[in-house]
């Protein structure tokens, strides 16, 4: 049998952590940043974890994460 592949737009944006759960950057960051408060901004750093709903989707993408 051969292996699956990872999708790799997938493998670029997502990571898991050791729980399971799945580890993605922070929306709202590309463009417009004029029309954000800068705590908006400042609390918008680093990465955040997605919904369950949202994980379940791109687990599929990452089938030996």
């Amino acid at each position: 049998m051969p292996k699956m592949k990872t999708k790799s737009g997938a493998k670029k944006r997502f990571s898991l952590t050791a729980s399971g759960k799945v580890r993605a950057g922070q929306a709202g960051k590309r463009h417009g940043m004029i029309k954000r408060t800068n705590k908006q901004i400042r609390n918008l750093r680093g990465t955040t974890t997605l919904s369950d709903a949202d994980a379940k989707i791109v687990k599929k993408f990452l089938p030996y994460g």
